[in-house]
């Protein structure tokens, strides 16, 4: 618990609880609540400033909705901490993002008070009119509420979920948490007042009446009254776009202003009306003057010293994978000015801010929009540009049609540059890159390249600028390199080749990416143990090189592979070609190591690959496992002739 007082808010337990106290203190109520999320965070590190802003609106709906009865989905869910507090939880929050602790967003395992899980933006419309279309089918009653931020507004899907949510009429909430944008005109009083008039039964009443009246008009003359009268009200209080997808839209309102929000947001609760937008605007980082004065650096935290805001940030070592990527497209775009840098909202995530900075004319930030990103990329090469798409494996994947159809397909040279490839700890399951390899793999025309530490990153921004001849990926992960040293510019890897870092003769240790520190810590390990190893580094998925492949085959007693990818990437494929090569029928023991078949819940990252069996203790008990399955004396040697 906070040393903080919080009398208030040590009596609610969860949102019953909340629901028996007087409105005149749900204001005391938010500061504390806002209170004890900064201390949380100081504490934990993670998501703050979207937190903050929502504060007022989180105690407001759970003071006027019925939930968990009525679904309140929180679309990316990195604000819902304070939900989280009012949720039965708060015991539980300073566990935040750690190892057994509690998500660092929405999760379904984690509470009935989260009815859908969430770390990927612009969801909740899509989920939120599924939950209202089955109630209906129930003929149920409950709400379904949708809270979305402007910046998730930006994603094609959004549009698409309020297009059918219009089209059939269901009734569904939205509220647009507009917090950066500054879409909204000015809010105040007679903002308040309108928002209140508008959502009032009797103006809805009002308003079906008229569609009553004008339905037994000509249908030429009932659209243009219809029309004429959302036109109308659209110009007085905006939202023209919403009520043209079919919402009945309510705002701008204040929502740090408790008054504004609570006869809205009851008067909503009791409309029979179809799909209702409400529109809030809110201020990133509410309540904590350094997370205001900055809302950027106070979205993600470190922990923080709550009174000065000071973060702590550990002594680099290293520089880390992002920052040499950055400073290496920089140094090949200086060259050649056909290069330019795409991102999806993460460019500071990514790297491209400092591209932004040098070349800010060549820098393209699409917002939440990785599908578009990826075409918007294919038509840059098609006219002679090398688009370098920055993004993190995880949202990739949001974008998978694209690179198949749009890319790969065409055999357009678009470059991929995979950020947070691999586990990436706090963050867990919804943000690790474990999937690429296999679903870029299998892709033809695509090559694909995993970075082994920062030097071979290097090399590989340079070989993917110099690429022309098809689509490039290349992966790294989050955090810090090894402290490899760095030349002064990449040079461009022989397409298909790896290197062996290591010769020995018993055991073949083949790494793809930047297990290969562990493996060098494994292949001490066996040493030790008499059993000689060697250590190669593939550096390509995608083509296999297949004449390292058969010589570590033929020469080698075992042969592991090592990724830090699912089921079905690198080992497959060495195992497809071994297998077509004729090269498993002998006596070699072939082994592939890669992240478990499920889906890993956050923790430290060295923690995580342990349990993946990925570190160099995993790898020497995997070597030793195989070598017990060895057959009986007087079989098979192990030796393939």
């Amino acid at each position: 618990m906070t040393t903080t007082k919080t009398p208030l808010l040590d009596t609610i337990h969860d949102p019953a609880d909340l629901r028996r106290l007087d409105p005149a203190q749900l204001r005391q109520v938010a500061d504390e609540l806002r209170t004890e999320t900064v201390d949380t965070v100081s504490v934990t590190g993670g998501h703050l400033g979207a937190g903050l802003g929502v504060v007022e609106l989180t105690v407001a709906l759970h003071y006027v909705f019925d939930t968990p009865r009525d679904r309140l989905i929180w679309d990316v869910g990195h604000q819902a901490y304070p939900h989280k507090i009012l949720t039965g939880r708060r015991e539980r929050i300073r566990t935040l993002r750690q190892g057994g602790g509690l998500s660092g967003f929405t999760k379904r395992s984690e509470s009935e008070y989260d009815p859908f899980g969430a770390a990927h933006s612009s969801t909740s419309i899509s989920a939120g009119l599924g939950m209202a279309v089955a109630r209906d089918l129930d003929a149920r009653d409950n709400n379904v509420i949708a809270v979305i931020g402007d910046g998730a507004m930006s994603a094609g899907m959004a549009y698409e979920a309020m297009n059918n949510a219009g089209a059939l009429d269901s009734r569904l909430i939205v509220i647009l948490n507009d917090n950066d944008m500054s879409i909204a005109p000015p809010v105040g009083a007679m903002s308040a007042y309108l928002s209140r008039l508008l959502s009032g039964r009797a103006y809805l009443t009002l308003r079906d009446i008229g569609k009553q009246v004008s339905g037994h008009l000509p249908k030429r003359l009932d659209t243009a009254i219809t029309r004429a009268v959302e036109h109308a009200r659209g110009f007085v209080t905006g939202g023209t776009l919403f009520e043209e997808l079919g919402f009945y839209y309510v705002g701008p309102i204040d929502g740090h202003n408790l008054d504004h929000l609570l006869p809205v947001l009851r008067n909503v609760r009791d409309a029979h009306a179809g799909p209702i937008l409400i529109h809030v605007v809110t201020q990133k980082g509410k309540g904590y003057p350094p997370a205001e004065a900055s809302d950027d650096k106070y979205h993600g935290v470190n922990t923080f010293d709550v009174i000065t805001g000071a973060q702590s940030r550990p002594k680099a070592n290293f520089p880390t994978y992002t920052k040499v990527f950055g400073d290496s497209l920089i140094r090949e775009a200086r060259e050649d000015d056909k290069i330019v840098a795409i991102t999806a909202a993460m460019p500071s995530g990514t790297g491209v801010d400092m591209f932004g900075r040098e070349f800010p004319g060549r820098t393209f930030d699409v917002g939440i929009a990785e599908q578009h990103a990826v075409t918007f990329a294919a038509g840059l090469a098609t006219e002679g540009y090398k688009p370098f798409v920055a993004i993190y494996s995880t949202f990739l994947q949001r974008a998978y049609d694209q690179v198949v159809h749009d890319v790969a397909i065409q055999n357009l040279p678009v470059r991929f540059a995979l950020d947070r490839a691999g586990l990436v700890g706090a963050d867990g399951a919804t943000h690790a890159g474990s999937f690429d390899i296999a679903y870029l793999g299998c892709l033809p025309n695509m090559v694909v390249m995993a970075a082994a530490d920062e030097a071979e990153l290097m090399h590989m921004v340079a070989t993917a600028a110099a690429h022309q001849s098809g689509p490039i990926a290349f992966r790294y992960p989050r955090g810090e390199g090894v402290g490899a040293e760095l030349p002064d510019r990449g040079v461009p890897l022989p397409i298909g080749k790896g290197r062996v870092l290591r010769e020995g003769s018993r055991i073949a240790l083949l790494s793809l990416g930047t297990r290969l520190a562990e493996c060098l810590k494994a292949a001490d390990d066996l040493a030790a143990r008499g059993l000689s190893t060697t250590v190669a580094d593939a550096r390509f998925a995608k083509p296999l090189d297949t004449e390292l492949v058969e010589r570590l085959a033929r020469g080698h007693e075992v042969l592991i592979t090592v990724e830090e990818g699912s089921v079905g990437g690198f080992g497959s494929f060495v195992m497809q070609h071994l297998a077509e090569a004729g090269l498993l029928d002998g006596g070699l023991r072939v082994r592939a190591m890669t992240l478990p078949d499920v889906f890993q819940d956050q923790d430290k990252p060295d923690r995580m690959y342990a349990a993946a069996g990925l570190d160099a203790k995993g790898i020497v008990a995997k070597v030793l496992a195989t070598l017990d399955a060895a057959p009986a004396a007087g079989a098979a040697t192990g030796r393939i002739a």
